[in-house]
């Protein structure tokens, strides 16, 4: 949003002491980031006059179109200067910089031979003076709306300084001079002169039969002014002060309808909409679309109407987007007589769904999406007859309302709810001046507090607190931490999550963070079937290259590492922990409670029915090499064991009991994947990636990974206690010869169950695969333990054989004994 101080000024009475840099730190302090301060004019200097074209020479003989062109510059003699532009015509005011003229970007302006011709001076667009970015031609004016020889610098008012303000989406209302200027005053202790004031007693005459205005739908929009003027002159100009200030606010010069309905956006606040009456057939209808249709919006683009669309409507056709953009049925032209004027106060949620549904952001939208002063309906539409019919020979017809402004409730608020929740103590009289500096209406003795109506968004004691803040400025209100409650604590899942991500990092793995977005080629890339590929699409996603929710973490983080690797990175592990998203279930419309109390126990139920459902995870990914080749050895790249073993350290940490297996499992490598089972449940994979992944996104061959859904693991304790034994250890080692079809954890399995209580651990220390047969041999290490004697040799014999029997039953396995 663009200010220009010029025209703050009419509304705050500004000390000429006061500087833009102090301006600029008021409205930083009441919560505007100013984001540039523009000195319009600083690098232009003169002469520069307005000048009356007399001749123009056509000179031919070169490719592009050359005019040798005689102007009355108010001199005693006629000026001639060299111009490539056509669109000006002999009697037309035109600018023009006389020698010694320094123009934007130090461009000297002197008399000088070019095309067999003396240009004694330059006709200037609006670009080359650093008015606007239209350099489409010379600016041009009406005969008779200057002076010829006029200082063009005072007249256009180029000489100006321009805030550049950054407005958030809940200050909607400062989208206008009007708000700015009121920031301005608040934040500096000045005068603020409400523009809206002067118009509250304009009246004007009833000379006909206006357009009607109708609501079909209260929900759709509050309060509708349909003005009707007559007697338009087409060839009426727009006056230069109003032409000027629209171009400082960004905006470009159209017509003076055209121009009249932006300037009262710009100063105001409220968008209004100009219809050439003549096209209008009955009245008009603020309604939905009803049906999907084609409708041609002022840029010429054809937009296809959804039925939900809010539109302006006459008795046979849509006429406008709402809110949004005008038809092209019913604009403006030069032969437009009659005008028909809208000023509506929409349902901003509806404005925002019609800009988002047909990717058409335009300056009304972006106001009455954020909430308009549903006053302004009417006082801005004053202010567009009393502009229209004071620069033009246009006169007011009628005015035709329907519904009525609807403005937010009185709120009760406590004084020294204000002090506790601000944690600075504030007098009640301070509080009320500076809730009447915002506008709002304060009794003092019940301290209830009336809204202005451009703040919709002031609803709670909460609003109220924070706009007391604002005002008294958040550097006065002391850095202390609030107390803590004596019940705060982490649950038992933050605490286990926070640490295995302690637990990660200090094994060097480096936490990334991924937007939780996909598409479905990525799905089809990892191999995602079924349920593992089913999930929700974004009903407005942030691109719409990833429209879909993820439903694994490992594709983010090969993309990641895919875009380290393009830009030099070699050897690194990265882990990430988040939610993933499958449609395991049909999701309920969205629920919005009342926040007044708890909701029942159906409605809480609704609402997490609504909610797609969360799964968190915790994933890795390790590319490259673990340990670089150096005197001491050669390098060790990543392998599948280091995947695996990283999902077995979290679970571990989590004091669970897990059996591995095989597992053919997207996106890893078939037969190079293990799944990690917790109570029967598989909770987590590992292993190498599948080749072409890996080629897909250029890593390195041998890539690994792992994933554990973390949302799965039963509750456990983070610290389990372990016994320190004191008595004294006895190993066994036994070797078994087995079918090479049988995996070491069913023989591990087989002899933990034999071993008995006494078994400490046991540990698979060799394999042996040359044995022939289809056998091999499977070397275990058995440690045996009491925890208040020492064992004797009989009773580890005895256990030692328990288990090898247990194991020739359950797997087959002969004792090794060479």
């Amino acid at each position: 949003m663009r200010a220009p101080l010029s025209w703050i000024r009419e509304f705050v009475d500004i000390p000429a002491k006061i500087s833009a840099e102090e301006i600029s730190n008021g409205l930083i302090r009441v919560g505007f980031e100013v984001e540039e301060i523009i000195e319009a004019g600083a690098d232009l200097t003169g002469p520069l006059t307005f000048a009356k074209v007399l001749t123009i020479e056509e000179i031919t003989e070169f490719k592009k179109p050359i005019r040798y062109v005689g102007i009355d510059c108010g001199e005693k003699e006629t000026r001639y200067v060299i111009c490539g532009a056509t669109n000006f015509a002999v009697g037309d005011i035109v600018v023009a910089a006389l020698p010694g003229a320094v123009l934007p970007g130090d461009f000297k302006i002197g008399a000088r031979e070019t095309y067999g011709k003396t240009s004694n001076g330059m006709i200037c667009s609006s670009r080359e003076l650093g008015l606007g970015d239209d350099h489409s031609g010379i600016m041009v004016f009406a005969e008779g709306g200057v002076e010829i020889g006029a200082d063009a610098i005072a007249v256009l008012e180029i000489n100006d300084t321009i805030f550049d303000v950054a407005v958030n989406p809940d200050r909607g209302y400062a989208l206008s001079i009007r708000g700015i200027a009121r920031e301005v005053a608040g934040s500096l202790g000045l005068n603020f002169k409400d523009p809206v004031e002067p118009l509250r007693a304009l009246k004007f005459e009833e000379t006909g039969k206006g357009v009607a205005a109708k609501i079909e739908d209260p929900a759709t929009a509050s309060v509708f002014y349909l003005r009707t003027l007559s007697n338009f002159d087409p060839s009426a100009t727009t006056p230069i002060w109003m032409r000027r200030r629209i171009e400082k606010m960004g905006m470009r010069s159209i017509s003076l309808v055209v121009d009249v309905t932006n300037y009262v956006m710009l100063e105001l606040g409220q968008p209004l909409h100009a219809f050439d009456k003549a096209k209008i057939s009955g009245g008009l209808t603020i309604k939905r679309a009803g049906k999907a249709q084609p409708f041609t919006t002022l840029d010429g683009q054809v937009r296809h109407l959804d039925p939900e669309d809010l539109m302006v409507c006459d008795d046979k056709q849509p006429l406008a987007l709402a809110g949004t953009m005008g038809g092209q049925s019913s604009e403006i032209s030069e032969n437009t007589t009659e005008i028909a004027l809208e000023a509506v106060r929409f349902d901003p949620v509806l404005i925002a769904k019609n800009s988002r549904r047909h990717k058409l952001s335009s300056e009304a939208s972006r106001r009455l999406e954020r909430s308009v002063d549903p006053s302004l309906a009417e006082f801005a539409s004053a202010r567009f007859v009393q502009l229209l019919t004071a620069h033009s020979s246009a006169k007011h017809v009628a005015t035709v309302v329907a519904g009525e402004p609807k403005y937010a409730p009185v709120v009760k608020l406590d004084p020294t709810y204000i002090s506790k929740i601000l944690g600075l103590e504030i007098a009640p009289a301070e509080i009320a001046r500076v809730l009447r500096v915002i506008g709002c209406d304060v009794d003092e003795k019940s301290f209830a507090v009336d809204p202005p109506s451009w703040r919709a968004d002031l609803l709670t004691p909460s609003d109220l607190a924070e706009e007391v803040a604002r005002m008294i400025g958040y550097d006065k209100i002391p850095s202390i931490l609030p107390p803590r409650p004596n019940h705060a604590s982490l649950t038992p899942t933050q605490k286990r999550r926070r640490a295995i991500s302690a637990m990660l990092a200090a094994r060097g793995l480096a936490e990334v963070q991924t937007f939780p977005f996909t598409n479905q080629e990525t799905i089809d890339q990892m191999g995602f079937v079924g349920e593992r590929a089913s999930t929700y699409r974004i009903a407005n996603p942030m691109s719409e290259e990833f429209p879909l929710m993820r439903v694994h973490l490992v594709p983010g983080l090969v993309e990641v590492a895919a875009r380290n690797i393009s830009r030099g990175a070699k050897d690194f592990a990265i882990f990430e922990m988040g939610s993933i998203f499958r449609s395991a279930q049909r999701l309920v419309p969205a629920v919005s409670p009342v926040i007044g109390s708890r909701p029942d126990a159906k409605t809480i139920e609704s609402i997490y029915a609504s909610v797609p459902p969360q799964a968190f995870h915790v994933a890795g990914l390790l590319v490259g090499k673990v340990e670089s080749e150096d005197w001491q050895g050669k390098a060790r790249p990543y392998n599948w064991q280091d995947a695996i073993a990283y999902a077995q350290d979290i679970l571990q940490l989590c004091n669970l009991e897990w059996t591995i297996k095989r597992s053919d499992f997207a996106p890893w490598h078939p037969g190079r994947c293990a799944e990690l089972i917790v109570d029967g449940k598989a909770v987590a994979h590992a292993g190498e990636i599948h080749p072409r992944i890996i080629a897909k996104y250029g890593l390195p061959e041998r890539s690994v990974a792992f994933a554990v859904g973390l949302s799965a693991l039963p509750d456990s304790q983070i610290v389990r206690p372990t016994r320190v034994g004191t008595m004294p250890a006895a190993v066994q080692d036994v070797a078994l010869i087995v079918d090479q079809s049988v995996t070491a954890l069913e023989v591990e399995s087989a002899l933990r169950s034999g071993a008995g209580d006494l078994l400490e651990s046991i540990a698979l220390f060799d394999r042996y695969d040359k044995i022939g047969d289809g056998k091999i041999s499977l070397a275990f290490t058995l440690t045996f333990r009491a925890p208040d004697r020492t064992l004797t040799g009989a009773e580890v014999s005895e256990m030692r054989e328990a288990a090898v029997v247990a194991a020739e039953k359950a797997t087959g396995a002969v004792l090794r004994t060479a």
